[in-house]
């Protein structure tokens, strides 16, 4: 399943990347621990968190997810966005609280693990 997929389905807003809408997503992946992510987030992770700081770009480029959707509303901060564009990730913004999100994502078919 691709990111425009996802985003059309679950009307998701597009906050940066745009242009890799097309990108593959192999999976998904939730925690709010920046340490839990590069432990185990893999490439081509669509990551579920609350956090809208830069240091959300920085792991999510190391680690080549897929994408990164802020939950309950949350909007990333001005920093964070300029980040996203310069490196080219998409940012996603869910009015849905994470436990919502993740069940209507898990009905799409995604998975948190490989099988």
């Amino acid at each position: 399943m691709n990111l425009q997929q996802i985003v059309n389905e679950l009307a998701l807003q597009v906050r940066s990347g745009r242009s890799a809408l097309n990108r593959e997503v192999r999976r998904g992946y939730a925690s709010d621990l920046m340490s839990d992510v590069i432990a185990h987030g893999q490439e081509g992770d669509l990551w579920v968190t609350l956090h809208g700081h830069q240091n959300v770009v920085a792991v999510a480029a190391m680690k080549e997810l897929a994408a990164v959707v802020l939950v309950n509303g949350r909007e990333p901060e001005p920093d964070t966005l300029a980040k996203a564009g310069e490196q080219g990730l998409p940012l996603l913004v869910s009015e849905l609280p994470a436990f919502e999100l993740i069940g209507r994502l898990h009905r799409l078919g995604l998975r948190g693990i490989a099988g």
